[in-house]
């Protein structure tokens, strides 16, 4: 799954020093519908972190129950992206 090409916009996005910089870039790199698929799926890992329930994630985002049956699976089972990135920001939040 990541191969160099991944792995060079990993690096690219690691470059970008502000909340602007980082906006600007995707709006280049992504049509709209891809990013509020990805926020989607970041706000329902929100909601499951939470323990809200798939009904009401559903409800509050628009999101299919397979869309957050995706997501929990991959809090659960996944990489640990979504893990750091909630706990990075929860943290921050509390600052």
């Amino acid at each position: 799954m990541i191969n160099d090409e991944i792995i060079c916009l990993a690096d690219a996005l690691l470059t970008l020093k502000t909340r602007e910089e980082m906006l600007a870039f995707l709006e280049d790199l992504c049509t709209i519908q891809e990013l509020k698929s990805m926020a989607q799926r970041y706000e329902v890992a929100q909601l499951l972190e939470k323990k809200l329930t798939y009904a009401v994630i559903s409800e509050q985002t628009g999101a299919s129950t397979a869309t957050i049956s995706r997501v929990n699976r991959s809090l659960v089972y996944g990489a640990q992206g979504y893990v750091k990135a909630l706990e990075r920001m929860k943290k921050e939040e509390e600052a």
